[in-house]
């Protein structure tokens, strides 16, 4: 995340945004409950989800699908490096093989700017465009979303951040990931940097998840080998964190522990064997798993942290994950640790009959073990992060929506101790 969300009411804990309607106790009353994750709801949940095409050729749907949605002039939203791959030449192929006029816009840079979307929008209007089509990774599935947003809203992309700011219809969007861990083709988030206060925004809502994904492991098989570490270690905090957020719930539950457990599983072998097809295929079922997982049920405060460290410093996302998430791990353990024993379990590790605690801080291990076989940097220094940096770090994730459903709260002195921790 590519990815943040609702707002809790300081009184009734009620979760107001489009994730669900659901109730949840204030922190200080809430016991963790002695059930299994995947028992029936005791509260009315709501599960948003696109329509997915999942398996090895599936770009070959791409025209049909597009046209099914409506398209006769879309825009291809993409990247010079899926260019340079010849992704965007086979999409295009598609498409004008079912009869559409598609055009391509490939503005996108890794942490899609607020400037950037504009961009985007301009050439939609130009264009007379339609649907809207990302092919790429996050970046550019977030600034298709973004130039959708503009479409049928105007202003500014900054004027929507937050929750259901996006009253307008958008127009329909299909998604093709090229990437196994941003989510972003099945969430209804879109991240957005604003350059001025060199920050990144969150903007979320019902209208922002995709009509349509398009899934087809082969994308992955041309990843540079730091973005596939770097997007499976966002899968698997996507997965972590949708597991024991504030907002989670037995729908999202089942999608989150797959996630961990696809991730452990198949991560290391993308890696050593980029061209491994099962492999390939178990890390885009993860990151569709846990895109599932955190649209539905948000995440906390490792995505809290990792957003400011990636809008001050241009960092990458996953990688960022990757550091602080056994130190998040860690420090959440004190609020839920029974939840944990079920993802250290989904995760491969032995922790039948095992104290909460203890089975997070196998957990954090066995993550932080994992970063270092995939070849993610120990601390936040190898990144640019400094001592001079952590306050105003500290201090803008308290405004991130992401930190509103992290099972632990947190004030501006614990964020300090915990980014200091992951220097």
């Amino acid at each position: 995340m590519h990815e943040a969300p609702t707002a809790v009411g300081p009184t009734t804990g009620t979760l107001a945004g489009p994730a669900a309607v659901l109730e949840i106790p204030p922190l200080r009353q809430r016991q963790e409950h002695e059930r299994g994750p995947l028992t029936a709801p005791s509260r009315l949940v709501k599960f948003h989800a696109p329509e997915v095409v999942f398996g090895f050729g599936s770009l070959a749907e791409a025209g049909y699908a597009a046209r099914r949605l409506g398209a006769r002039r879309p825009l291809v939203v993409t990247d010079p490096g899926i260019i340079e791959a010849g992704w965007t030449d086979e999409l295009l192929g598609h498409l004008l093989e079912a009869g559409l006029a598609p055009t391509v816009w490939a503005g996108v840079s890794p942490n899609p700017k607020d400037h950037e979307i504009a961009a985007g929008y301009r050439a939609y209007l130009e264009q007379g465009a339609d649907v809207i089509i990302a092919v790429g990774g996050g970046s550019c599935i977030d600034a298709a979303k973004g130039i959708a947003i503009l479409s049928s809203n105007g202003g500014n992309v900054l004027d929507y951040a937050g929750v259901d700011m996006v009253t307008r219809p958008i127009p329909p969007l299909l998604m093709i990931p090229s990437t196994s861990g941003t989510g972003a083709d099945v969430s209804q988030f879109c991240i957005v940097t604003d350059t001025a206060r060199s920050v990144k925004v969150t903007i979320m809502g019902r209208a922002l998840v995709p009509d349509l994904s398009i899934i087809d492991p082969r994308l992955l098989m041309t990843m540079p080998e730091w973005l596939t570490a770097a997007t499976g270690l966002d899968a698997l905090t996507h997965g972590i964190e949708s597991f024991v957020s504030l907002a989670h719930n037995p729908l999202a539950d089942i999608h989150a522990l797959s996630a961990v457990g696809l991730v452990t599983r198949h991560l290391r072998t993308t890696i050593s064997r980029p061209s491994d097809e099962p492999a390939r295929e178990g890390m885009a079922q993860a990151s569709l798993n846990a895109g599932l997982a955190f649209t539905n049920a948000i995440l906390g405060a490792t995505h809290a942290m990792s957003h400011q460290v990636g809008g001050l410093l241009d960092a990458p996302h996953g990688v960022v994950n990757g550091i602080l998430l056994p130190h998040v791990i860690r420090y959440n353990a004190r609020a839920t640790p029974d939840r944990f024993v079920h993802l250290a379990r989904a995760a491969g590790l032995q922790v039948d009959g095992m104290p909460g605690i203890e089975a997070a801080e196998l957990l954090a291990e066995h993550v932080r073990q994992l970063a270092d076989e995939v070849g993610v940097p120990r601390g936040l220094r190898e990144l640019g992060v400094d001592e001079s940096c952590i306050a105003r770090l500290a201090m803008t994730t308290l405004d991130d929506a992401c930190l509103t459903t992290n099972p632990r709260s947190a004030n501006s002195d614990e964020l300090v101790a915990l980014f200091r921790a992951a220097l």
